[in-house]
């Protein structure tokens, strides 16, 4: 069994509580067994996968396998096609160097529904959407990315893992994937020629039950 699950902000990656204010996964009803495969700080959103079966962990966390993760970042700033590039070609942080990844603005820029709590927020300073796709999965390691280039991270989600979307799965809420989703999570889009990029990574997409998380942004 396969469990695409969307982490709100301030939810923990485990099932037992850590003595923070965090709430754990045993509070959302999952199906008995199944584990968290990999993890999104409590402070990120987004798509966070769960199975019962092991060897989803080996094919998805593996470094061996280079596994792609797409993630928006809302960041401080604007940052420049210079500085974008630079995540690309791998930079180091904490004595190592980050592996190559895909990096860029969103264009346009999605519009998101607030979160809560909200964001900080500088009158004077501007913030951007930028997508991050990485083949890694260090600790907070998009976050000290966007901080190395001077562009802090003020927000975080996880929204693509292989070629399976977060799509239209509402906040706090999980499903059981059939075959086809199954298969997505495992395609690497480098090896899909001829499939169009869904519109999705470029800033639409869908409305949630009951909440607007993003919608079609403004061009």
């Amino acid at each position: 069994m396969l469990v695409a699950f969307h982490k709100p902000w301030g939810v923990l990656s485990q099932f037992t509580e850590d003595g923070s204010r965090n709430r754990p996964l045993k509070d959302f009803g999952f199906p008995p067994r199944v584990y968290p495969i990999g993890r999104l700080d409590a402070d990120s959103e987004g798509l966070l996968l769960l199975s019962d079966e092991a060897h989803w962990t080996e094919r998805l966390l593996d470094p061996r396998q280079a596994h792609p993760r797409r993630y928006w970042a809302q960041v401080e700033g604007t940052p420049e096609r210079e500085a974008l590039a630079r995540l690309e070609k791998g930079i180091e942080i904490q004595g190592r160097r980050t592996r190559p990844a895909r990096v860029w603005l969103l264009d346009p820029q999605p519009q998101v529904a607030p979160r809560d709590p909200p964001i900080r927020v500088r009158l004077r300073v501007p913030d951007r959407w930028i997508a991050l796709e990485l083949i890694e999965g260090r600790n907070r390691q998009v976050r000290r990315m966007t901080a190395a280039i001077g562009h802090p991270t003020l927000r975080l989600i996880r929204v693509r893992i292989g070629l399976f979307e977060l799509g239209d799965l509402g906040t706090g809420t999980w499903r059981v994937l059939g075959p086809e989703d199954e298969q997505d999570v495992l395609r690497d889009p480098a090896d899909a020629p001829g499939r169009p990029t869904p519109a999705f990574p470029r800033g639409s997409r869908a409305t949630f039950p009951g909440d607007r998380f993003w919608t079609r942004g403004k061009a």
